[in-house]
């Protein structure tokens, strides 16, 4: 699913927190998730964790509390505080043999985590009414932490630093996520105490990077991608070698030239025949002869200069978009490849691949049907070295036709992001584990949509997942359902956003501990990021009251549960209308279809109290009936709380 926010194919870490050996020493240090301003979860066990020399005692207080414990042979150490209720400033100190490490003005109240795509990543600067949101002051007790984006092979035990709490300020709020951000201002009005939001999202990824490995590997289609990830977590060159073994093996099955090809990776390959190019854009708009209509492969090449300190400190390569499917070598090694057009291509180089003098760059590329080639700036390519800095590429590339294709797709590796596995539960979930949330809520979806019958399976199976993990088997869970977004129906059909929508809804209504908040009239038909995020806080806000803190309220939108012959009409009973249902702007409800097998067509609907009656429709090749049933669907059935019925498809009894 395309996302217009900038993206970077990520440099996979591999190794995990500390990596202490037996007896060695660590700093006395906390995990960063313990920053000042940071909040704790109310009235459950408070886990505190950090490193320190291998064997020695510590103490930990909070709250006038003191906790004491010992770091294990690896130097790491995990002690737990009894619960606490709704409190503080206080402050968190871990003392250790004259050494002492704290942390001020920390707040115990209620903690919730926030996750999925980037309708969740969506900042509160960029949605409707920011400015008023932001403005209404400073909040001492809403606070937040972004969690810092790493895809990894291995579960982390910390996060990628430097990572920090901050307080709600009219300067800090537009940093949060935006729905997280109206959901926790929405709920601390109503319970009035700290309450702190956690945010770990990612723009375009797939659900199943957010899945545990020892979950994900059951399925038998994710056991062999599963297996390969944790391959490079353990001896990164063996699964580098794998993956390109994996990757020449497709090729030599569809390009007849793959295999001859392969000598254009070589340091001493002589380029000099090859037509010279700076790539901006699509190789169509280049002007090079023969490219303008041109599907296919292309080559590229480059070389760069190195001395012998910067080959000792070169470490990645950073090459901006390419359209689509790439594969790139330095110097006749493996670095990396990616399979999406709009992310940055950012690869880790293993130490020693660049080396002192000249260094041989190459790139075969594989065009998506659209365009082609390296279509983002020469200044977003670059050499990068330990310290941060940056060498530039030449702007000027060799470059050669390969063969033509056409209406093929390059299997990712399964740690590329966004179609990864495991990896970003590894990099921006592990590290958290042994935090306490009140919470859990999951904006993710798009980039799935066209697989909803695998994401009937994999969103129970994440949510499992994570309560397992977390040690928290009742961790209530809040999904927002897709929105709205595409053209308009014009007929009944098939709706792969539908069909998502509808495995979201499965998902929930199978799940004591879940809630679902209905978004599709405030979707926007032209912008896969709809503003208008307060309103989809509010909902999840709703939802949590119910199922979270136990109110005896309505969670959510009306929701169909049977649809029966009467007659010569279909009834269809709804829950949860809040007191009846209502058509806007008709009086007549607009979206519904009654289905003979495959063939659907529309229904007239009337409403009547809490059914929606279709007159007529039950004649007897009618065997389903749904609702709403498109990418971007026109509503006008709502219950008497405003809130939009919930799409739905059902079988007619």
């Amino acid at each position: 699913m395309m996302e217009t926010t900038r993206m970077a194919v990520p440099l996979l870490a591999l190794a995990a927190g500390c990596a202490c050996l037996p007896g060695q020493a660590a700093e006395l240090g906390l995990a960063r998730i313990f920053s000042d301003h940071a909040v704790l979860q109310r009235d459950q066990p408070i886990a505190v964790w950090g490193t320190a020399d291998a064997g020695r005692k510590l103490a930990v207080t909070l709250g006038g509390r003191t906790v004491t414990g010992s770091a294990d042979a690896h130097g790491k150490w995990k002690i737990q505080l009894p619960p606490q209720p709704a409190g503080g400033p206080y402050t968190l100190t871990v003392a250790s043999g004259g050494q002492t490490v704290s942390r001020a003005d920390i707040l115990v109240g209620d903690v919730y985590l926030c996750s999925g795509q980037s309708n969740m990543e969506f900042t509160q600067r960029q949605s409707t009414n920011a400015v008023g949101a932001a403005y209404a002051g400073r909040n001492e007790t809403l606070r937040f932490l972004n969690v810092p984006k790493n895809s990894t092979a291995t579960p982390q035990d910390e996060l990628k630093g430097p990572v920090e709490w901050k307080v709600v300020t009219p300067e800090t709020a537009g940093d949060a996520s935006a729905v997280c951000y109206y959901m926790a201002r929405s709920l601390q009005g109503s319970y009035k105490v700290p309450v702190g939001f956690v945010n770990a999202s990612w723009g375009g990824t797939t659900i199943q990077g957010w899945i545990g490995g020892e979950s994900l590997r059951t399925l038998g289609d994710y056991k062999d991608g599963v297996a390969a990830v944790a391959q490079l977590g353990a001896d990164t060159a063996a699964g580098m070698r794998a993956e390109e073994a994996r990757n020449e093996a497709w090729w030599r099955a569809h390009d007849p030239h793959a295999s001859a090809q392969r000598a254009w990776i070589a340091t001493d390959f002589d380029d000099s025949a090859w037509p010279t190019v700076t790539p901006t854009g699509s190789w169509k708009d280049s002007g090079l002869a023969g490219f303008k209509d041109f599907d296919g492969v292309a080559w590229y090449r480059t070389t760069v200069t190195l001395t012998q300190a910067q080959a000792k400190a070169a470490n990645a390569l950073h090459l901006g978009p390419v359209d689509t499917y790439d594969t790139t070598w330095v110097n006749g090694v493996r670095v990396g490849g990616a399979s999406t057009s709009w992310m940055w291509r950012d690869y880790a180089v293993p130490a020693g691949v660049f080396r002192p003098g000249r260094n041989v760059i190459a790139m075969r590329v594989l065009s998506g049907g659209q365009g082609g080639g390296m279509s983002g700036a020469p200044s977003s390519r670059t050499i990068g070295l330990a310290d941060g800095q940056a060498i530039p590429l030449p702007a000027a590339w060799k470059v050669a036709r390969g063969s033509a294709l056409k209406g093929l797709s390059v299997p990712p590796a399964p740690w590329d992001v966004p179609t990864s596995l495991t990896t970003l539960y590894n990099g921006m979930i592990a590290p958290l584990v042994g935090y306490k949330f009140k919470l859990a809520a999951w904006y993710q979806g798009e980039s799935n949509a066209g697989a909803a019958q695998e994401y009937r399976t994999l969103l129970p199976m994440l949510m499992r997942d994570w309560r397992q993990r977390f040690g928290q088997p009742a961790l209530p869970f809040f999904v927002v359902q897709l929105t709205s977004f595409g053209a308009p129906a014009k007929a009944p059909g098939q709706s792969g956003w539908a069909e998502l929508r509808d495995a979201q809804a499965y998902a929930v209504a199978n799940d004591a501990h879940a809630g679902l908040a209905v978004t599709l009239d405030v979707g926007d038909r032209f912008d896969i990021h709809p503003t208008q995020k307060t309103i989809v806080g509010e909902r999840l806000a709703r939802a949590a009251r119910a199922v979270a803190y136990g109110e005896k309220t309505v969670p959510g939108s009306p929701t169909a549960v049977s649809a029966r012959r009467t007659g010569n009409d279909i009834v269809i009973a709804y829950k949860d209308t809040g007191g009846g249902l209502a058509t806007y702007s008709s009086d007549r409800a607009i979206g519904f279809e009654v289905c003979a097998g495959t063939a659907c067509r529309y229904a007239e609907a009337r409403v009547a109290g809490d059914t929606v009656v279709l007159p007529g429709a039950a004649t007897p090749d009618v065997t389903r009936v749904r609702y709403a049933w498109a990418d971007a669907p026109f509503v006008n059935l709502f219950g008497a709380d405003d809130l939009p019925a919930a799409p739905f498809q059902l079988d007619v009894k």
